[in-house]
């Protein structure tokens, strides 16, 4: 029995809606056997972020050749990233072992607007990761920070998806939920180099979207092993998310996760 295998190189949520943890349960909900590289400990619940251990350097690449000499996956996601040292290490390795199928989900600003990444680190990001990306997917406040573009229109949006597919990556989602909360619909922009599309989908009004973007790429990712065009990852990572969003689950008292067993959930409310 052929296994498609999948990566997550990330941090770790202890509250399990983001992070490696909602990467591990998308992969395992599409059917991918899942690994990860782990790249730091938060102590984190629904109500926010209470610290952030990194993992020793070392102990990164140690994971990342124990993968690379053994497991060698048919497609790689990459999350939270840390540093600029960690982010130029990250990419050697993949270089090393020849991972193509990278999907780059450039954990920079949090949804709150709190930064994630340095200066430095979002140098290292261009520098290092775009030009391995197959995929990028940055929100909107990551792609300003990417590309130096304030992002208050279609036009802009378009603008920065032209020159993060310039820096390397071939193709850019920039996704569009930071956009205005009260419109109907929300629209995530897709740039092949080529052409501009429009993933539209109803807005869900929820405060259970914790883990969307790591949900989202971990999504295409899975696709991506299976042997999916770009094209086609996406498209089915986005009707998965939108209704990992829309079929809510309560956990803790702030704000929840996108509910990562929602086709089974859709399964069982059919049977």
């Amino acid at each position: 029995m052929k296994v498609s295998k999948a990566l997550t190189i990330a941090g770790s949520d202890s509250g399990g809606g983001a992070g490696i943890q909602a990467d591990l349960k998308t992969f395992q909900e599409f059917g991918v056997y899942g690994m990860s590289v782990l790249t730091a400990v938060t102590a984190q619940n629904t109500t926010g972020v209470q610290g952030v251990f990194p993992v020793l350097l070392e102990g990164i690449e140690a994971q990342l050749q124990s993968i690379g000499s053994d497991l060698n996956p048919h497609a790689v996601k990459t999350g939270m990233l840390y540093s600029g040292e960690y982010i130029e290490r990250t990419a050697y390795y993949m270089r090393k072992f020849g991972w193509n199928n990278v999907v780059v989900d450039p954990v920079m600003i949090a949804k709150g607007g709190a930064t994630l990444l340095g200066k430095e680190a979002t140098d290292a990001m261009k520098t290092y990761m775009l030009p391995i990306a197959k995929i990028i997917t940055p929100n909107i406040p990551e792609a300003e920070a990417l590309t130096g573009i304030k992002i208050d229109c279609e036009e802009a949006r378009a603008e920065a998806a032209k020159v993060l597919f310039d820096g390397g990556a071939d193709y850019v989602v920039i996704k569009g939920g930071h956009y205005d909360g009260s419109g109907e619909y929300v629209s995530d922009l897709l740039y092949n180099g080529v052409e501009m599309a429009e993933l539209v989908e109803k807005r869900i009004d929820t405060k259970n979207t914790h883990g969307t973007g790591c949900t989202f790429s971990a999504a295409i990712t899975a696709e991506l092993a299976y042997g999916k065009t770009a094209e086609s990852a996406i498209e089915h990572a986005k009707k998965f998310i939108q209704n990992a969003i829309a079929h809510r689950i309560d956990v803790g008292s702030g704000h929840g996760p996108v509910n990562h067993f929602v086709y089974r959930r859709i399964a069982l409310e059919q049977y």
